[in-house]
């Protein structure tokens, strides 16, 4: 792999960070509104962050473990504004390319870096503000929405900054393409706008990056890509008394609730071998069940509609 360095496309396995050039900061204040969960969480992620497509797995477990208790507020970080700077060895987007088949062996997620050969992204901005658009919509299936979107960029090789394939991902997840445009084109600039500020205020400067906080205003943050316990120990550290749910680790139950999932997520989720994870799933798609996606570094499995 390479070496650490400022260039936010090359993220560094090693920490799990997609990194954003500059000094870094102090971690600012948080001021948490109250909700009605016990711990709040602001996660700071972008669309083409590589680092964040590596812990979905952690993040789906986290939910369906703790979504009782824990609220996830999603914020855009900006990774990539265009292509005018020349760091770390990456100065077009061709040289992303094998850096992002590097991180899918890393974090074992399927990831096709070809996008970058082949339909390359000028800017992460359009498909971040476009979330922020869907999120004025409907918050739940925005998550949906920047999951749809992060497996046309990774695993279709779809640029996902034109605007075509933004509508595609809208419509697939039950979105109002109309309304999406109209405030794409207005309200969710200023919405992304101050994600980025806050992101600024709060001294991030690179994702994922998740700050865990409580009514009282304790903070725990977990910087990059991390194995799941380091998400559960942070949500115990600011509140002790939050309960773990038990659910139901079938293959029916989990793909109920996760429309697709890859055999790392699969493993995580149902407590399946990850050697054996991927045996499940190619059975249950040679019998029809599921669809499976092939990728050059891996695959994705759907359910059948």
């Amino acid at each position: 792999m390479e070496n650490k360095t400022s260039n936010p496309l090359l993220c560094d396995p090693a920490t799990g960070i997609c990194e954003m050039p500059g000094e870094k900061a102090e971690i600012g204040n948080i001021h948490v509104q109250a909700n009605n969960k016990p711990v709040k969480v602001i996660y700071f992620t972008d669309p083409i962050c590589s680092s964040c497509w590596g812990i979905e797995p952690q993040l789906r477990k986290l939910k369906l473990e703790y979504g009782n208790s824990v609220e996830i507020e999603y914020r855009m970080g900006g990774l990539l504004p265009d292509w005018s700077y020349n760091s770390g060895g990456i100065s077009k987007p061709s040289d992303v390319a094998h850096h992002w088949d590097d991180a899918s062996r890393y974090y074992d997620m399927p990831i096709d870096g070809d996008v970058w050969l082949q339909d390359p992204l000028d800017s992460s901005y359009p498909p971040s503000i476009a979330f922020k658009a869907a999120q004025l919509q409907d918050k739940t299936k925005a998550v949906d929405f920047m999951r749809e979107l992060r497996e046309m960029v990774f695993l279709k090789k779809k640029n996902i900054a034109k605007w075509e394939h933004i509508a595609a991902a809208a419509k697939k997840t039950g979105l109002d393409t109309d309304q999406l445009k109209t405030d794409f084109e207005g309200r969710a600039k200023e919405l992304f706008q101050e994600d980025l500020n806050m992101a600024r205020s709060m001294g991030v400067r690179g994702f994922p990056t998740m700050f865990f906080t409580n009514e009282e205003g304790s903070r725990e943050m977990v910087y990059g890509s991390k194995p799941y316990a380091f998400y559960e120990t942070a949500i115990l550290k600011v509140n002790a008394d939050t309960k773990k749910t038990e659910y139901s680790k079938n293959w029916e139950t989990l793909f109920g609730k996760y429309h697709s999932l890859t055999a790392k997520e699969f493993s995580e989720l149902s407590g399946t071998p990850r050697m054996e994870s991927e045996k499940v799933l190619n059975e249950l798609s040679e019998k029809g069940t599921l669809e499976k996606l092939t990728t050059k570094n891996g695959s994705v499995w759907t359910l059948k509609s």
